[in-house]
């Protein structure tokens, strides 16, 4: 893809990208061999594996978790009232849109509690062996610290737009918004009202400035990783794409992220 001429002046020592267009052809570019770890692009994973969870029986999204009135849906969605690494809560929950690590941590600590296997095992055996993604490994907190390599995140990029480790109806409830007036914060992008949210994806909407292309639809969701990393479906546009580096976010990535993904949209006609 031409669109990947831009990757190359990106300020970044390794990089591994792909995309997915509306064929369903696989592009890749890169350091395809390369271990990353995917800072809070985990995320998505962990509530990939909690979904099934729910659906398996093990769980509820109506589940207590955490401080009184707190749910494991509000956890999956940011509004449980926890900072982003707060032992304890800062708000109630249901009221704003924090963004928090510790709710991941706590999701998990109850799905492991209630399924009785250690979290990275069954984060393993219900999403990483199905799906065949063999590089992929949780070492450490359930909201950061998946590592692999870019073939495995392109298998769960695949997942998220066309699931088959869960129902159709619980992947759209995990596209849709949660608790939807919200209003809250995108770490490193600033405040939006709404801010909307599903059950692990972020939903693009209408914020503005974004880490998705401009020309991402609304309905566009995936998540970025604070450690330059990043994924998105458009299911509009029917196309998703990929990023992993090996340089924290910061403006680097403001400034290359959104104008390579509408330089993909652009070639794939989209």
């Amino acid at each position: 893809m031409r669109a990947f001429e831009l990757v190359r002046d990106w300020p970044v020592s390794t990089v591994a990208v792909a995309v997915i267009d509306h064929n369903d052809t696989l592009h890749v570019f890169g350091n395809t061999n390369a271990k990353f770890t995917l800072a809070s692009v985990s995320k998505v994973m962990t509530a990939w594996a909690t979904l099934i969870a729910v659906e398996d029986g093990s769980v509820s999204l109506d589940d207590e978790v955490g401080q009184p009135g707190c749910t494991l849906r509000h956890l999956l969605a940011h509004a449980g009232g926890y900072g982003f690494d707060s032992a304890e809560p800062i708000i109630g929950p249901g009221r704003k849109r924090v963004y928090s690590n510790t709710g991941y941590e706590l999701i998990a600590e109850h799905v492991s509690n209630a399924t009785q296997f250690a979290f990275a095992d069954f984060l393993n055996e219900s999403v990483f062996q199905p799906l065949g993604m063999n590089t992929s490994e949780l070492r450490g907190s359930a909201a950061k610290d998946v590592i692999c390599r870019l073939d495995d995140l392109a298998i769960f990029l695949h997942e998220i737009r066309q699931p088959t480790l869960i129902a159709r109806s619980t992947f759209a409830e995990s596209t849709s918004s949660q608790f939807l007036d919200l209003d809250g914060v995108v770490p490193g992008f600033g405040r939006f009202d709404p801010c909307p949210w599903g059950l692990g994806p972020e939903l693009r909407g209408n914020k503005q400035p974004h880490w998705t292309a401009t020309r991402n639809s609304s309905s566009t969701y995936g998540h970025f990783g604070g450690s330059g990393t990043f994924a998105w479906v458009d299911p509009v546009a029917n196309v998703a794409c990929c990023v992993l580096a090996d340089r924290e976010f910061g403006d680097w990535a403001r400034t290359h992220w959104p104008k390579f993904g509408d330089a993909i949209l652009t070639e794939l006609g989209r």
